[in-house]
């Protein structure tokens, strides 16, 4: 459920700590931990208070997205996850969005569709859906980059909610006129940019260690919708998209 300034008001109390200055903490603790669990659990419950609209000003006013996108070069695969989870909660936004762009994230995001971690290729799906537009287009309609998502959109037998995702960004940014040639066409972004929610069919699952993404994306260490397993879907992908590590 979305905080409006009278819920969070009844949920905060008159002497409870106001939103900006509990994020303006878990940024000071996020930055000032040495200690890398500790910091997958700040970065973590960041990126699910990067889904509620009504954080994303004070999100921009702490310098969260560009937070969201150091954490994605990092060698750490859980803070890879988590920072591309807060990513894909934010996009959404298409301020927040924008900041993203500016700050160089759509490579970034690119870089995590290659990734061993299946949260950490759903959370990029669900950005890429929201990040192309016209003015990104040509930077991520690649013939490279597009491959590898009809790749994901063609894995349905070994996991469905990658399938589900790339299909949705191929409805979406690509029109094919014939099954053996298509003209790739960015499109607008949707009105209300919350509709990700149901283009999959996934519900949202409560976690409380888990980045809370739109997509719903299933947990890295589950099975995962449909059948096989995620490493025979990693191979299945080998011939497609590599990109260069610079971490």
């Amino acid at each position: 459920m979305f905080t409006n300034d009278r819920r969070q008001e009844d949920r905060t109390g008159k002497y409870g700590t106001p939103r900006l200055q509990y994020l303006q903490e878990l940024v000071t603790q996020i930055q000032n931990s040495n200690n890398e669990e500790t910091k997958e659990r700040l970065v973590a419950t960041m990126a699910n208070f990067a889904y509620d609209p009504y954080n994303y000003t004070f999100l921009r006013q702490l310098n969260v997205l560009e937070l969201f996108l150091d954490c994605i070069t990092e060698p750490n695969e859980k803070l890879v996850e988590f920072g591309i989870g807060g990513v894909c909660n934010s996009c959404a936004d298409p301020e927040n969005a924008t900041i993203i762009t500016q700050c160089g994230g759509i490579p970034l995001v690119v870089q995590c569709l290659s990734s061993p971690v299946r949260n950490t290729v759903n959370y990029a799906l669900g950005a890429l859906y929201y990040l192309c537009n016209k003015s990104t287009s040509e930077e991520i309609l690649k013939p490279e980059i597009v491959d590898l998502i009809n790749r994901y959109a063609a894995a349905e037998a070994v996991s469905v909610s990658f399938s589900n995702l790339a299909k949705a960004f191929l409805e979406k940014h690509i029109r094919f006129r014939s099954t053996n040639s298509r003209v790739q066409e960015p499109q607008q972004q949707d009105e209300n940019p919350h509709s990700f929610l149901n283009v999959f069919g996934l519900k949202k699952k409560k976690k409380t260690t888990q980045t809370e993404v739109g997509s719903g994306s299933s947990s890295t260490s589950g099975s995962g919708s449909g059948g096989g397993s995620f490493n025979e879907l990693m191979a299945y992908l080998s011939a497609g998209l590599v990109v260069n590590d610079t971490r």
